[in-house]
């Protein structure tokens, strides 16, 4: 099968991540593909001896615009695929110009955002073969918001993507390294920082602890957001509790060096960090919105909290701070429930499946 995956553009964030990982497990699998960026490289890094997949980009030097696509149709007409596997807002928006340019292939857009969808969009959704929505939440929004049949969606979670059984001493380590001591319980959110993403209510919300708690903030990541989140932690006086370390390539050993995970997030559909940490063994306290209480089961693995809720929400990181025994049900709950539900293998398979039956005939 010959496959195509459009991206915009290899930024840091979860979406990127997993066209890189499925351009790889598909190839792997015996299929030709090729992942088209508009915009050339990004800080994802790929090497192209070792690669499995053709990358190519639609730009031939960086304009920073990300929904410039010169001669995307043309492109992907010349690459004739069997199917193509739109990634992201930009390439969902050209979806629908994408089939009706390769009537025969197979042209299915994702629903992996809780933004609201502009109109190219949803045009995509109502031209394209078919959908893959990565919660049962982001299928329902486009049935019922965008009055998309049922049968034309199907829900795929997000793989788990890095997990590493890395050492106890490279936690104590990482820990030392950043200050926290054996008792500091820290919390930890990786994403990038836009607004959306919304770290500076993470901040806020510790603000509101108890100032005798034990406690680290750190925040992974890096973007437009960062420079008023750093500032706003100085005038709070938490300078010193509040870590700012910059975008992680690999964040597993965030992960093992943490206690719980934290989501303010305002656009997520299904959260690739709420996920990876779960598996790695912490617990979440997080806003309910589109997919996130599909990461974790909610009062066994994290605490769900109504969205802009800040009261419980503050109750709930005072109490994963004083109880570790709570910290350890939860967190062995999760890793059970993210080994069951998004390991890699399982995920590729059923976009495979559902490849196979889209293009037969």
């Amino acid at each position: 099968m010959k496959i195509l995956i459009v991206q915009d553009y290899l930024r840091s964030g979860g979406t990127e991540r997993q066209s890189v990982f499925m351009a790889s497990a598909f190839a792997k699998a015996g299929h030709e593909v090729t992942l088209l960026t508009f915009r050339p490289r990004g800080v994802l890094e790929l090497d192209d001896e070792q690669q499995p997949f053709a990358f190519r980009s639609l730009q031939s030097f960086d304009t920073r615009l990300d929904w410039f696509a010169p001669g995307l149709l043309s492109t992907a007409a010349e690459a004739a695929p069997d199917l193509v596997l739109c990634m992201g807002r930009m390439a969902n928006c050209y979806a629908g110009f994408i089939q009706a340019r390769l009537p025969r292939a197979a042209v299915i857009c994702t629903m992996r955002t809780g933004k609201l969808l502009p109109w190219l969009f949803v045009r995509s959704l109502r031209l394209c073969r078919h959908i893959i929505a990565n919660s049962h939440v982001a299928k329902r929004v486009i049935h019922e918001d965008h009055d998309i049949p049922a049968h034309k969606i199907t829900v795929i979670h997000n793989p788990v993507l890095g997990f590493t059984d890395e050492s106890a001493a490279r936690n104590l380590a990482l820990r030392r390294y950043h200050g926290a001591n054996p008792s500091t319980v820290v919390l930890l959110n990786v994403a990038m920082f836009r607004p959306e993403k919304n770290q500076r209510e993470l901040i806020e919300l510790c603000a509101r602890l108890p100032g005798y708690l034990d406690w680290q903030l750190w925040l992974a990541g890096d973007g437009p957001a960062r420079k008023k989140c750093e500032q706003l932690a100085h005038a709070l006086g938490l300078g010193g509790r509040i870590k700012f370390l910059g975008y992680q390539p690999e964040p597993v050993p965030l992960y093992l060096a943490a206690d719980v995970a934290l989501l303010a997030s305002q656009s997520e559909s299904l959260s690739n960090f709420l996920i990876e940490a779960q598996l790695h063994g912490l617990p979440a306290v997080a806003y309910d919105i589109v997919g996130v209480g599909e990461c974790f089961v909610p009062d066994k693995s994290g605490i769900l909290i109504k969205n802009k809720d800040q009261a419980p929400f503050v109750a709930a990181l005072d109490r994963l701070i004083r109880e570790p025994a709570l910290r350890k049900r939860f967190a062995d709950h999760g890793r059970r429930h993210a080994s069951a539900n998004f390991v890699p293998e399982r995920q590729v398979q059923a976009h495979l499946n559902l490849f196979r039956e889209l293009t037969k005939g």
